[in-house]
């Protein structure tokens, strides 16, 4: 008979009338087969079931009893269970499918880090993490103390730390972590570790202080367009990522419109790749980002940009429909191939200057670097592209699709084209990111020698209670003449186990920092906003 949904069949058990239903294939009894639940129709059942619960196994039910050679076995031999407790009996008598989970009660469980929302997750205490300067036209980030911290993952579970460090964590040498446990600065579940070789368990939880530095952006400022009660627009610059990622954490717009607008918890709406300017816009609610992403699912807004591209395009309207394909989502490259998503862009020239043409585009769909590579297929990348017109790429530099060497070759030479100029920060890359075959082997290295990880560790212990025993405020510090050692123990801008400390890197001048696209229009239903034409987008621009 059935009772829900599940099917029920008396069984005549030892005097006892009881009813069974089928349940999923499960090992039981040293055999494979369907497992029958029993219960019993009078209390007396279940006194008469305990003996051979007993006979076949321990009292829990783990019940390994053996077959008569030649028999043959029924619907749930060997699987009697032990008496029903109370609770069990209490939960049998309320219907199936409504029984208790079993759960460990010696072990306790540590809830699992918040998801954080770019953007929304950020307040005061994150914005006051350290403060901007400006110089050369550059907007600098002073370096800052932060603290890493995940939960253990299932790939590390059974691994020691070391591993871990040397697989997955490349941004510093092994070097740097065995100092870093001298001077307390690793802990695993709020306790220091004392040793790289201890083993990782699940629900382990990680925290790694480490030295932060950020690269420069362009100093000109986040300019807000429009803002009401439902959103905020504004005119994005190139070079400044839109949310906290990589190494960029306060160089970020959204940290910006926090710690110089007050603008928070803002809800990105929608994408702008970092050297990419332009509209920018943001929700002030869960509500109306639902809104709005429900227009963009339904196709109901429309983007157009504006960018300046090698060479003469052609006069009349073009459209490309080429499928993309991600070569390396690390090092953020794509490329056109039949076994891409499939993508349209349509093109319109503006103008021509004798060298270079302004380009009106306008994506119908929404792919990573969409236009950028759409626009090398066509033979007219944009003109200061440092990833889509780079030499890497071969003669034709991606022409046609036409791109006479492996992926592996080009991830190679785009990194050693981005690394002898310092410039890996254009792939959102730094040198600890890199796998091994994209490695130069000839860069120089900032190891920590092993001769200096004691001296260096006790000098870090020094320098992490001198930072706690002080204020905060890097604009508001004051130092007395002729203490350089202790100016650097209080500004925290220099910290004796951080490589990058170590480093002489050059800035990058600040036209190096814009590349030809941006922006210009962001519309949907009740809404247009436009940002102003960009000086390099001018019918009478001329290149330096």
């Amino acid at each position: 008979m059935w009772l829900g949904r599940h099917r029920w069949f008396p069984v005549l058990l030892q005097g006892s009338l009881t009813l069974r239903r089928l349940g999923p294939a499960r090992t039981w009894g040293g055999c494979r087969g369907q497992m029958a639940e029993t219960f019993s129709t009078g209390a007396e059942a279940a006194t008469e079931l305990k003996a051979p619960a007993q006979q076949n196994g321990d009292a829990s039910g783990d019940a390994r009893g053996e077959r008569p050679a030649g028999s043959r076995k029924p619907v749930g031999w060997g699987v009697e269970p032990a008496p029903l407790s109370e609770e069990q009996a209490s939960v049998a008598a309320s219907g199936p499918g409504k029984r208790k989970k079993r759960r460990d009660a010696t072990r306790e469980r540590v809830p699992p880090p918040k998801k954080r929302r770019a953007g929304v997750s950020f307040g005061d205490e994150h914005f006051a993490e350290t403060s901007y300067y400006f110089e050369g036209g550059l907007r600098k980030v002073r370096p800052y103390y932060f603290d890493f911290q995940t939960y253990c993952k299932g790939r590390w579970v059974g691994h020691s730390l070391l591993h871990v460090f040397s697989t997955e964590f490349r941004a510093q040498p092994l070097s740097y972590y065995e100092a870093a446990v001298r001077a307390g600065r690793l802990h695993l579940n709020e306790e220091p570790v004392q040793d790289l070789s201890i083993m990782l368990k699940d629900n382990d939880f990680l925290r790694n202080r480490v030295h932060r530095h950020e690269p420069p952006v362009t100093a000109e400022p986040v300019r807000l367009l429009a803002e009401n009660e439902d959103v905020v627009v504004v005119d994005k610059p190139s070079s400044i990522p839109v949310h906290p990622c990589g190494r960029f954490r306060h160089n970020t717009v959204i940290f910006i419109l926090g710690k110089e607008h007050q603008l928070k918890e803002l809800h990105p709406l929608h994408r702008l790749d970092r050297l990419t300017s332009g509209v920018l816009m943001f929700a002030k609610t869960a509500a109306v980002s639902e809104r709005i992403h429900e227009q963009v699912r339904d196709r109901q807004l429309e983007k157009e940009y504006v960018c300046r591209v090698e060479g003469e395009f052609p006069t009349e309207e073009v459209t490309c429909k080429e499928p993309i394909l991600v070569v390396s989502y690390k090092v953020g490259v794509c490329r056109v191939d039949t076994r891409g998503k499939p993508c349209e862009t349509v093109f319109q020239r503006l103008s021509y200057n004798g060298h270079s043409s302004v380009v009106r585009c306008r994506p119908l769909t929404g792919r990573t670097h969409q236009i950028r590579v759409h626009l090398q297929f066509l033979g007219h990348p944009i003109l200061n592209d440092p990833i889509y017109n780079s030499v890497a790429w071969g003669p034709s530099r991606g022409r046609g699709g036409h791109i006479p060497k492996t992926d592996e070759e080009l991830l190679r030479d785009l990194v050693a084209e981005h690394q002898a100029k310092q410039s890996l920060d254009v792939l959102d890359l730094c040198e600890g990111d890199l796998p091994p075959g994209l490695i130069d082997s000839t860069a120089p290295s900032s190891e920590v020698g092993k001769d200096h990880i004691e001296e260096l560790a006790a000098s870090a212990q020094k320098m992490d209670g001198a930072v706690e025993a002080t204020p905060q405020d890097l604009d508001t510090m004051t130092l007395a003449p002729g203490k350089a050692a202790e100016t650097d123990v209080v500004n925290q801008e220099i910290d004796p186990l951080c490589a990058e400390c170590r480093l002489v890197r050059q800035d990058p001048l600040p036209q190096d920092l814009v590349m030809f696209l941006h922006a210009l229009c962001y519309k949907g239903p009740g809404f247009e906003y436009f940002s102003p034409m960009p000086a390099w987008a001018q019918d009478d621009w001329q290149e330096d």
